[in-house]
């Protein structure tokens, strides 16, 4: 063997001892956290997926005849549900953590140990919007997982899962965070971690540890088009589950923070005209009258940059935000409006169901003059100086979108008369002239300007 060959022999030999001693070792962490990993299965009875049918009734001596033409209900027919999932210790005196969708509609869950302990679980409290439950075993002195801070997470680092993948329990896999405060459809409130750590049906609410052992979320979802692991898998942050865990805890529901307001992403277009120097924040693109940020003086058309002390990037950086604030907390709001930075202050309220937040955002009054029109807050007019008006929430057609109205524009007059509400340009409405243009004073930026309205556009 020539010198030559040795040498690069040599080369890849050391290159390849290289290459493994950089790899992450994962033996002696799942070691150590396996005792503190359970296997979550439930039962449930479930109606029947077909109705029972009537049976003949010929063919039925006279006595069960009798019984059936009395109308006597029959018995519904039912059939026992399974599932199986996964979860981790929180305390030694029993709280485990799992997903909501691991239990929902259990009548019995059953939580078996790394050791083969199996304990009847009760379960504390469940939070489907964040798909976080939280059970609780008659037992002392278990095992219990580290907590992270999942702030800490990056883009990059090595994450380990732990779960009962197709009921294989205690099945290890590993990968990588690919993205954190990942959004997901109908998901708003949870900024997924996501990863390329396989995870399969029944890896479900079970734990991913970063390297030092400690837990950063749990394992919730996966995208798939096959119904199979495709390199796509989702896990809630560890922040937001103990925040939810606490007061599931402590009251048996979660209260989120509300700010009532309607969003949308900041593109570079809308960037450019909104005079940012790039796309960032949050648009507001509506902002109800009754709720926690119209009280407070936002508006359509301000772009919320930071909340409560911390950078909005993109839109879908604030509805978790605000989720975490405790109502009734007051918190700076940060907004960019006509290029000038402002900070306001807005007391959060609790987050209403989804009719009454539905109910809230589609108040206002609509089709009047081509947009969207709402009281102006009291705030709003001592900002500057009005005893009326009526704020401009949405342009959406002519003669509003031809007349150069925005979102944001305060109308206080109309034809030369006074607007000092809503019900005035109502009534107004049959009586403009079509003939003519009509001036609207406008106070925009705390500046008034007539523009000119024309009807028979």
């Amino acid at each position: 063997m020539s010198a030559a060959i040795r040498f690069v022999l040599g080369f890849l030999v050391i290159a390849s001892v290289q290459a493994q001693a950089q790899l992450p070792e994962f033996t002696k962490l799942v070691d150590t956290v396996s005792p503190a990993v359970v296997n979550i299965s439930t039962r449930s009875t479930q109606p029947a997926s077909r109705p029972q049918q009537m049976p003949d009734l010929q063919q039925l001596p006279p006595f069960f005849r009798e019984f059936f033409e009395r109308g006597v209900p029959m018995p519904p027919q039912e059939r026992e549900g399974r599932s199986l999932g996964s979860g981790f210790i929180i305390s030694e005196d029993g709280y485990v953590l799992t997903n909501n969708h691991v239990v929902e509609g259990a009548d019995t869950v059953i939580v078996r140990l790394n050791d083969r302990r199996e304990y009847a679980a009760t379960i504390v409290g469940t939070d489907p919007r964040s798909d976080v439950a939280v059970l609780k075993l008659d037992a002392d002195d278990l095992p219990v997982v580290k907590i992270a801070d999942s702030d800490a997470v990056k883009r990059g680092q090595w994450v380990v899962a732990i779960g009962s993948p197709f009921g294989f329990d205690y099945s290890v896999t590993a990968g990588i965070v690919s993205a954190t405060g990942r959004a997901l459809p109908d998901e708003s409130y949870v900024p997924f971690i996501q990863t390329d750590v396989a995870i399969n049906p029944g890896n479900s609410g079970g734990p991913l540890f970063n390297l030092e052992g400690e837990v950063v979320g749990i394992n919730s979802q996966i995208f798939t088009r096959s119904g199979g692991f495709m390199g796509l898998s989702f896990a809630i942050p560890m922040n937001l589950v103990m925040n939810v865990a606490e007061q599931l805890k402590e009251d048996g529901i979660v209260r989120r923070g509300w700010l009532g307001v309607l969003i949308q992403e900041v593109n570079r277009d809308l960037a450019l005209s909104f005079g940012l120097d790039k796309p960032m924040g949050a648009l507001i693109a509506q902002a109800s009258a009754s709720g926690p940020a119209g009280k407070a003086g936002i508006q359509p058309g301000d772009i919320v940059v930071r909340f409560n002390g911390k950078d909005v990037d993109r839109s879908s950086d604030l509805p978790p935000m605000v989720g975490l604030v405790r109502p009734g907390s007051t918190v700076p709001v940060d907004v960019v409006r006509q290029g000038d930075r402002l900070t306001i202050d807005v007391t959060i309220e609790q987050l209403p169901d989804a009719d009454q937040v539905a109910q809230t955002m589609s108040s206002q009054p609509k089709g009047l003059l081509g947009m969207v029109v709402d009281e102006v807050p009291d705030s709003l007019q001592a900002d500057n100086n009005l005893q009326g008006g009526i704020l401009v929430k949405e342009v959406t057609e002519d003669p509003a979108l031809g007349a150069g109205l925005r979102a944001g524009d305060i109308i206080t007059q109309v034809g030369g008369r006074e607007i000092s509400e809503v019900s005035d340009l109502q009534n107004l409405m049959d009586s403009l002239p079509t003939d003519r243009p009509i001036p609207v004073l406008v106070v925009r930026g705390g500046n008034s300007t007539f523009l000119t309205l024309r009807l028979g556009r």
